[in-house]
């Protein structure tokens, strides 16, 4: 066979594979994705249950032989990828493609170490199969939007938390010197563990002000908490709106697998490829 004729051929069911696992908008890609969205929920509630020991007695071989296959299924969907993509190292290194190797890599991991009680780490890796729950947002445009959001107003939550960390320093030093040891605040740091919980609004109870100076500085963390409670929402919400509002599409990248690109956009904004 002529070379030339056999490397269209190669990028031909390359775009085909493509288009079918990355493009969202094409009727092949709704159907891949509505499939991959119910094995990822199935496979979730599959380890969900395998946690319960009463199901896992009656029905271990069965849960054993689900995980088995959605394990196989995921890996041919990694490899289908890296196959599709014109860059696989920079896929493999991004969010979803890390989220998508270890949504198989504990299964795998189980085989090398099996069952052994010393290899705690192993059994807690093998807990990071939920994380295939978290590639069920890389199939909707909402996920999307939100991820451009948060990205968007990183700096200004940033400075937010900062501000945070300060205010609560600085308050639970006020009720050191207030409180004093004789009543529950025995140090700073304890003292600043009591401003978080107060600020945030949960309030455990372990340690609370007795003195009447005391229990005024705590009605006013108080109120300063659902004060503080809002200002991320606002800052996040803000930048939410203008990502919804703005003119994108959830066409991905031959290269480099980006979405959320300009409608009448022609090359990729973040890696320069044709689009």
């Amino acid at each position: 066979m002529d070379p030339i004729v056999r490397d269209k051929g190669d990028r031909r069911w390359r775009e085909i594979l493509f288009e079918v696992i990355f493009e969202a908008e094409t009727p092949a890609g709704k159907w891949f994705d509505i499939v991959l969205i119910i094995c990822i929920s199935l496979s979730v509630l599959t380890v969900m249950l395998d946690s319960v020991s009463s199901i896992r007695d009656r029905c271990g071989q069965f849960l054993y032989a689900a995980e088995w296959f959605f394990t196989i299924l995921f890996t041919i969907e990694y490899i289908l990828r890296l196959l599709c993509v014109g860059r696989p190292t920079r896929y493999a290194v991004s969010f979803f493609g890390i989220v998508d190797l270890l949504a198989i890599l504990p299964t795998y991991t189980g085989i090398i170490f099996p069952g052994s009680r010393s290899l705690s780490v192993v059994r807690i890796l093998r807990v990071l199969r939920v994380f295939r729950v978290l590639k069920l947002g890389h199939h909707t445009k909402e996920a999307a939007l939100l991820k451009k959001a948060l990205y968007a107003s990183r700096r200004k939550i940033l400075v937010f938390l900062f501000v945070v960390l300060t205010l609560v320093v600085i308050l639970g030093s006020v009720m050191y010197v207030i409180e004093g040891k004789e009543n529950g605040f025995t140090s700073i740091p304890r003292s600043v563990y009591w401003a978080v919980v107060t600020l945030t609004t949960v309030g455990y109870g372990d340690i609370s002000p007795t003195t009447g100076p005391g229990q005024f500085m705590a009605v006013i963390v108080m109120i300063l908490g659902y004060s503080i409670i809002a200002v991320p929402t606002g800052i996040v919400t803000v930048e939410f709106s203008q990502a919804y509002t703005a003119k994108t599409t959830s066409q991905a990248c031959p290269d480099c697998s980006a979405e959320g690109h300009d409608r009448d956009a022609k090359f990729c904004k973040f890696c320069g490829a044709k689009l």
